[in-house]
């Protein structure tokens, strides 16, 4: 769970992975959600923001704005 700061120093392709790997974190947490078994649901939240924070990170380098 990186800061905002943390995010915006990441390459595109070190962000593209960080990206897959909190798409699994949050389906995983979707699935312990739906069983009950989610102890803390602030993750989801958190999570959720974090993926929307990186994919426009990526979008920002398709644009040219980051380099």
């Amino acid at each position: 769970m990186l800061s905002k700061a943390e995010l915006k120093e990441l390459t595109k392709d070190e962000v593209i992975v960080k990206l897959r790997d909190d798409e699994e974190a949050l389906m995983n947490l979707r699935f312990q959600h739906a069983l009950l078994q989610l102890e803390n649901p602030g993750q989801l939240r958190y999570l959720k923001r974090e993926v929307a924070q990186l994919k426009t990170i990526i979008h920002e380098y398709e644009l040219g704005l980051r380099k």
